[in-house]
């Protein structure tokens, strides 16, 4: 249901936080597309690690190792690159422009079909964080109720979880709904203009929450909105991975190196989990352009995506690759193309180094499953400020 004229301008009015969350990612999406490095500083092996986006809660645990001295306790000197609109993590891996890459698994295997020799060496994040938003008056309280709707999605390879939803309940992405080119913020569904919105749980979700209700004066509710979960419905997509370089991992030098990365890494993802409050406030220093807020419902956000992990994080679970490797082949966008067109070869993935990273964690007492995981109960404030 779309709201009426008079709801729509107080629904614009409310959406403040949510546009200028927006507006302050997009600028230092462009401010930083140069892929502006953090380092540990001088001395140990150099390690250049490339970012899908800007500094922000996402990759908490990467900055976590750096600013605990994680990596250089490896012998690692470590840049962190940022990532932009303009940026292709698996590409500059590929390319030899940085050592290890953070990409979504369907996007990467899409490069490795097209040429890309590289390898999903850590699956740190276990489940998906991607949601589909509608206000709950919408009454899309299941996949069919997207049927005659309004269905945002951004594109870019993202939209595989919902097409693959939507194709399982019936629906014809193509004829059976209206879909609409999504900006990456919320104010299309804030505006009324999309009446389901996709949205990460640690950014976009957030965003709506930073933004006043106009029915109350008060800041939205979770209970304001109904959400899709692909990891419910069952279309999950594994995304946030380490990815190395396939070639180089032919080298018993790089291996090595490989194992001390993921090790410091998963390191810093424990200290992230057991000490939220201070990864927020490293990333915040890092020089994040969003509000402190926001960035600890990201953090904390992002913890629910690694932690608990039964197996170990990072361990890859071949029965979420193998799902994820059929959505791929199976699902048509709205386009016509899947994202792949064959089944990747063995050297897609690998948890060979993972698992010796995880046992050299666990022989010295680190908590590598968060069996015991609570997330916070965090409180959001208008703008994520």
């Amino acid at each position: 249901m779309s709201p009426s004229p008079t709801r729509r301008s107080a629904l614009l009015a409310g959406a403040g936080g949510a546009l200028a969350l927006s507006a302050a990612a997009c600028g230092s999406a462009d401010q930083e597309a140069a892929g502006t490095p953090a380092s540990a500083g001088a001395g140990g092996t150099p390690v250049k690690l490339q970012l899908q986006w800007v500094t922000q809660g996402q990759f908490a645990g990467y900055f976590a190792a750096l600013d605990q001295g994680f990596y250089s306790d490896e012998g690692l000197d470590v840049e962190i690159l940022e990532g932009g609109s303009d940026i292709v993590p698996q590409t500059v891996l590929a390319q030899g422009q940085a050592d290890y890459a953070i990409a979504w698994v369907p996007k990467a295997l899409a490069s490795r079909e097209q040429g890309a020799a590289i390898t999903d060496v850590a699956q740190v994040f276990q489940r998906s964080g991607t949601l589909q938003v509608s206000f709950a008056d919408a009454g899309i309280t299941d996949v069919g109720g997207l049927r005659g709707k309004k269905v945002g999605n951004w594109g870019f390879g993202n939209e595989y979880e919902l097409f693959a939803a939507m194709t399982a309940a019936g629906l014809d992405p193509s004829a059976d709904v209206e879909l609409v080119q999504q900006q990456f913020d919320m104010l299309g569904l804030l505006q009324g203009d999309i009446d389901a919105a996709q949205a990460m749980t640690y950014n976009e979700f957030a965003q709506l929450l930073e933004a006043t209700n106009p029915a109350t004066g008060a800041l939205f509710t979770p209970g304001d909105f109904t959400v899709l979960d692909w990891n419910e419905v069952g279309t999950a997509m594994l995304q946030d991975a380490v990815w190395a370089s396939t070639d180089k991992l032919a080298d018993s030098a790089y291996q090595e190196q490989t194992v001390k990365f993921l090790k410091a890494s998963l390191k810093g993802w424990a200290f992230a989990r057991d000490e939220p409050e201070q990864a927020r406030d490293i990333v915040v220093a890092r020089g994040s352009t969003l509000g402190a807020s926001h960035q600890l419902w990201q953090v904390n956000d992002v913890n629910k995506l690694v932690w608990p992990a039964p197996g170990g994080a990072g361990l890859i679970s071949e029965e979420a690759w193998e799902r994820t490797v059929q959505i791929a082949m199976d699902t048509r966008n709205a386009e016509g193309q899947t994202v792949i067109t064959t089944e990747p070869d063995a050297d897609a993935w690998s948890n060979e180094y993972v698992q010796q990273a995880l046992d050299e964690l666990a022989a010295e007492g680190v908590d590598v499953t968060g069996s015991s995981f609570a997330p916070l109960a965090v409180t959001l404030t208008e703008g994520g400020a």
